[in-house]
């Protein structure tokens, strides 16, 4: 979020240069996470993709702080080159989070969980980003503020190191079968989550994935804009603090949601988690003031989470054996890539086509407005057209 402000304020406020690297991220991201996650399938080991991972993560986000321009904003015949800059040096550091994160660590949690504990692990781990938002926010925004680039990224890319240093010395491999370690090659089971045969398999895990997608790509409507709208559009100084208190709301809106879910089931709990994101998005839309503003986010981000807590642990349940980093993979593709590809750039054309926009030292520059958590909300109707399908699916299945 923070390197789409910086990308927006130190190079180009163009929103479509914001979804042109959110999409690029993306691609080389679940790239990443397909072989990794098809190789620690193959190998059986998870730990060292994580700790290698986390520390070459942390060099890369460090790294934007070399791409930031000395005195102010880059000049205009180099504004390209600053861009393309930043999108590549993203590309690479996603290339090594994703790797670490979204496919070895994903796959660890799924290989150390049992199906009765999955939603309250789901619904911690949903807080997790809250909870790393909430540290920046708080302790770090000062320093984008005052213009600490170099200092800001330096910071988060330390702690994202030591992560994968810690990781190392705490993460245990799970013992895994042996025909599950040795079965196929690794690029046979890279291409297998694609194949027909293997969606004809499985169906539940397919249009659960598919739930994911609409989830996903609601929320990449609003989320790489979402810092500076509250900045630069509701002109709240005090944004870090709306963001704080909305994010520790949300987080207790996810573990509590997290352990009712383990008892009124994972899939009961997706469409009332939806309901609320929706619900949280429409207040957006007509918030104002900064307490009305802390409610609606709490809402939207409280329900946002509990939904994917759900997709997530149905997914873990519908994890084919020794197949997790396959699937890790495959979520890859349906929760980030596709969602950061279309919901940046479907946010960049609703603000775009709204008009909006701020004078900064007299240069009129494009912002974004409340009409793009409209938009997030249109895109939450597919969600109980496809819980629908999903559940006559299974039941034609039973």
């Amino acid at each position: 979020m923070y390197l789409n402000v910086f990308l927006y304020e130190e190079i180009t406020p163009e929103p479509a240069a914001i979804a042109t690297m959110v999409a690029l991220s993306a691609i080389a991201a679940t790239l990443a996470t397909i072989v990794v996650g098809a190789w620690s399938d193959r190998i059986g080991k998870r730990r060292v993709f994580v700790a290698l991972g986390y520390l070459a993560w942390g060099l890369c986000t460090a790294g934007f702080g070399l791409l930031a321009p000395a005195e102010g904003a880059v000049a205009a015949p180099y504004v390209m080159a600053a861009m393309i800059g930043v999108i590549v040096l993203d590309c690479i550091m996603s290339i090594f989070g994703s790797g670490a994160n979204d496919a070895a660590f994903s796959a660890w949690v799924t290989d150390a969980t049992t199906p009765r504990m999955r939603g309250r692990v789901d619904g911690v781990l949903a807080v997790m980003p809250l909870i790393a938002m909430l540290v920046v926010f708080g302790a770090l925004d000062g320093l984008t503020r005052a213009g600490e680039w170099r200092l800001f990224f330096a910071i988060v890319g330390a702690v994202t190191s030591v992560t994968g240093i810690v990781a190392w010395f705490l993460v245990r491999d799970v013992p895994r079968r042996a025909e599950a370690a040795s079965g196929p090659s690794t690029l046979a089971r890279m291409v297998r989550g694609f194949r027909p045969s293997t969606v004809r398999a499985n169906p539940a895990l397919y249009l659960s994935l598919v739930l994911w997608l609409v989830v996903g790509t609601s929320s990449q409507v609003f989320l790489p804009y979402v810092i500076i709208y509250l900045q630069r559009w509701l002109q709240i100084e005090s944004y870090a603090i709306v963001l704080g208190a909305s994010l520790i709301a949300a987080s207790l809106i996810s573990i509590l949601g997290g352990r009712v879910m383990d008892r009124v089931g994972k899939r009961r709990m997706l469409l009332p988690a939806t309901g609320l994101f929706a619900l949280g998005l429409v207040v957006m839309f007509f918030a104002r003031d900064m307490v009305t503003v802390i409610v609606a986010a709490s809402l939207a981000l409280g329900g946002m989470m509990l939904a994917v807590a759900s997709i997530s642990a149905t997914v873990r349940d519908e994890t084919p054996e020794g197949e997790a980093g396959m699937v890790q993979g495959l979520r890859m593709v349906t929760a980030i890539m596709v969602p950061m590809i279309v919901g940046p750039f479907i946010g960049a054309w609703v603000i775009s086509g709204a008009g909006q926009t701020y004078v900064d030292l007299g240069v009129v520059k494009p912002v974004p407005g409340p009409e793009m958590f409209i938009a997030a909300a249109v895109v939450l109707v597919f969600v109980p057209v496809m819980a629908l399908v999903r559940a006559r699916v299974e039941r034609g299945a039973r």
